[in-house]
C-alpha cells in the first residue's frame, strides 16, 4: 500500500513532464545566448547531447536549491562540479537503453507507459488518455515529452531488473538462503499486518470544502455503526482502467499488508485504530481517503522462515554492487568516445579497463576493445 497503489498524484505525472522538458532543444531566457547544440559522447551508434546535459544540469541546480534553500547561484556551482559525473550517468543511461533494444523489451514498455498514463488519466476521472494529453497541454506541458521521460525510465528499470536482479533473485540456492537466514535472525521476525478497505473521495472538479465536510460525514456515519463496505459501495469514488467504481464489486476492501509496507500517512492515521475501526480523513492530492481497519494480525519476535523474504533481503544486499558490476561490463562492450573538452573528467568515472590513448582523449582514431577484437578477426 505504497504510494503506487493506492492515491498515486497526478503531480507525479507533472513532475515527470517537467524532468522531460528541453529535451532535444535548446532554450534561453530573454537576453541570454542560444546554446549551439553538439555531440558530447558517443555511446556506440547513439549519441549524448549538449542539449540533454544542460537539461539535466538545470534540474539538478533547481532540486538542490529548493532542498537546501539555497540560491539558485549557490546551487549551480554544485552542479558544474558534478558535470562529469551527470555525463558518466548519461552514458550510462544510454548503454542501458540500447539494451533494452537488444532484448526486445520496446513493446512491453510501451504496454507499460500506457498503463501508467492510463492509471493517472483514472485517478483524475479523465475518460481516454487522449483527455489526458489535452489536460496536460491546456497545463503548458507536452505528453510527448512525458511519455519518453516514462519509457526511458521503464526501460532502464528493466533491464536491471531483469539483467541483475532476477539472476540475483532466482539464482540463491537452498543452502545460501539458509545461511543467511540463520545469521540474520532480526530480519525475519514476523511484523504486524492489517487488512485494510477504503473510501476515496476524489477532488477534481469539485469543491475542496464539500468533499472534506463528506469525508467528515462518511467518518462519523462509519464510527456510528454503519457497514462500512456498504458505504465505500454507495460513496467511493475509485475507478478501474474501464472507469467502472470498483467499490461496487469490493466493497472497498484493498487487501492485506504488513505495516512496514504501508504509506507512512496511512500508518500513522491507523496506529492507534482498532480492529472494526475508522481512521479520520485523508488528505492528497487527489482527494480524501477514510481507511477502515477490518482485521490486525500480531506481530512475533521470533525469527520466521520466509523463502521469498530472504531472497528479497540478498537482493537488496547484493543488487546494488551487481547492477554496477554490470554496467561495467556494457561500458567494457561498447565503443565509447567523449568529446574532447570533457574526457578528462569522465573517462576516469567510467572506469573502462583497457581504453585506448585516443578513448581517453576523444579523438577520432579511439579503438575501444570490443572493436578492436572485432578488427582481429577480420
Amino acid at each position: 500500500m505504497k504510494s503506487n497503489s493506492i492515491g498515486r498524484s497526478f503531480v507525479t505525472l507533472l513532475f515527470l513532464a517537467l524532468v522531460a522538458c528541453g529535451s532535444g532543444k535548446v532554450w534561453a531566457q530573454e537576453g541570454e545566448p542560444v546554446v549551439v547544440d553538439e555531440v558530447i559522447a558517443q555511446v556506440d551508434n547513439e549519441v549524448v547531447m549538449l542539449s540533454s546535459l544542460k537539461r539535466e544540469m538545470k534540474e539538478a541546480t533547481d532540486a538542490i536549491s529548493k532542498q537546501k534553500g539555497i540560491p539558485v547561484e549557490q546551487a549551480a556551482t554544485e552542479v558544474e562540479n558534478r558535470r562529469a559525473e551527470i555525463i558518466a550517468t548519461l552514458i550510462n543511461e544510454q548503454l542501458l537503453l540500447q539494451k533494452g533494444k537488444e532484448l526486445d523489451l520496446a513493446n512491453d514498455i510501451e504496454a507499460e507507459v500506457n498503463k501508467r498514463m492510463l492509471g493517472v488519466a483514472n485517478e483524475q476521472n479523465i475518460k481516454t488518455i487522449a483527455e489526458l494529453e489535452q489536460a496536460l497541454i491546456a497545463s503548458g506541458l507536452d505528453p510527448a515529452q512525458i511519455r519518453q521521460t516514462l519509457r526511458v525510465e521503464l526501460m532502464k528499470n528493466a533491464v536491471l531488473s531483469r539483467e541483475v536482479d532476477a539472476k540475483i533473485y532466482f539464482g540463491l540456492s537452498n543452502e545460501e538462503l539458509q545461511k543467511y537466514f540463520k545469521e540474520h535472525p532480526d530480519k525475519f521476525t514476523k511484523p504486524e499486518a492489517v487488512k485494510l478497505s477504503e473510501i476515496f473521495l476524489s477532488l477534481a472538479g469539485k469543491n475542496p470544502a464539500e468533499v472534506e465536510a463528506r469525508a467528515k460525514q462518511l467518518v462519523a456515519q462509519a464510527r456510528a455503526g454503519s457497514n462500512f463496505g456498504e458505504l465505500a459501495a454507495a460513496n467511493s469514488d475509485r475507478v478501474d482502467q474501464n472507469q467502472q467504481r470498483v467499490a461496487l464489486q469490493s466493497k472497498g476492501v484493498v487487501g492485506t499488508f504488513e505495516m512496514p509496507n504501508l504509506r507512512e500517512d496511512i500508518a500513522g492515521a491507523i496506529k492507534n485504530v482498532k480492529a472494526g475501526g475508522t481512521s479520520d480523513p485523508i488528505k492528497s492530492d487527489e482527494g480524501y481517503q477514510i481507511i477502515h481497519v477490518d482485521e490486525r494480525s500480531a506481530g512475533s519476535t521470533a525469527p520466521e522462515f520466509n523463502e521469498n523474504r530472504v531472497r528479497e533481503a540478498i537482493l537488496g544486499e547484493r543488487a546494488g554492487k551487481e547492477r554496477d558490476a554490470y554496467l561495467q561490463k556494457l561500458r567494457e562492450e561498447a565503443y565509447i568516445k567523449v568529446a574532447d573538452q570533457y574526457a578528462s573528467g569522465v573517462m576516469p568515472l567510467l572506469k573502462i579497463n583497457s581504453p585506448t590513448t585516443a578513448a581517453v582523449t576523444g579523438t577520432t582514431t579511439a579503438t575501444p576493445a570490443k572493436n578492436e577484437k572485432k578488427s582481429k578477426n577480420e
